[in-house]
């Protein structure tokens, strides 16, 4: 027979098993999923909740980090988060901070992007190729080529922008502008047959975009 002391510890123990998984996720955010929400909001244009996301996200990775229980993903996701609000020294400065740690090239992409913001092109560059080089077919290869393409395209060596772009469609082709980029080095070089079929699949993908539309019909008339 149980007696009333073990019924009521019995009791306590079930209860407890119920309570502690929900403070245990309480008490560890997944500052991942707050970004991925951040995203997806900034996607809806609902950019003032987007913004909230990741001020949340960036300041759980924060607490994981000056806590000394943070990993490299809270490195990776902070840089994330800060580099959508637009805080682009910081991206720099919390990346050098993991990468004296731990060469971690989702890191390095993403200072490469602030970089390029920072109109740093060298820095930009050397951190696209590097990520390129160690991981070539990650998720964020193609965006690599599409910044090596701007940077190439303000410095106007058509040439190398338009091999840069050329990869970053090939793996990516449903991005209008940058096949409208591809478009504007080629027909830059003088290459206006090429150039009107990068625009044509520019117009393809977004019917109205009138600059890929302006493109196609100067690059037609050259092209005579």
């Amino acid at each position: 027979m149980v007696t009333k002391e073990i019924h009521g510890t019995l009791i306590l123990v079930a209860v407890l098993g119920v309570i502690a998984p929900i403070v245990f996720s309480q008490e560890k955010p997944d500052a991942a999923a707050i970004y991925r929400t951040g995203r997806n909001l900034e996607n809806q244009g609902r950019t003032e909740e987007a913004e909230a996301k990741y001020r949340e996200a960036a300041a759980i990775c924060l607490d994981e980090i000056n806590t000394g229980i943070g990993t490299m993903d809270s490195y990776a996701v902070l840089t994330w988060a800060l580099q959508r609000q637009k805080k682009y020294n910081d991206v720099i400065k919390r990346g050098n901070e993991a990468l004296a740690v731990r060469q971690d090239y989702r890191i390095v992409e993403t200072m490469g992007e602030a970089y390029f913001y920072l109109g740093n092109f060298e820095a930009s560059l050397r951190c696209m190729q590097r990520y390129i080089n160690n991981i070539p077919n990650a998720d964020r290869t193609s965006v690599a080529y599409f910044f090596i393409g701007e940077i190439y395209r303000y410095q106007k060596k058509y040439n190398h922008a338009d091999i840069a772009y050329t990869a970053a469609v090939q793996l990516t082709p449903d991005v209008a502008l940058w096949w409208y980029r591809l478009g504007s080095v080629r027909e830059s070089a003088g290459d206006y047959r090429f150039a009107s079929e990068a625009y044509e699949r520019a117009l393809k993908l977004d019917p109205g975009y009138s600059q890929a539309s302006s493109g196609l019909e100067r690059t037609r008339r050259e092209n005579v």
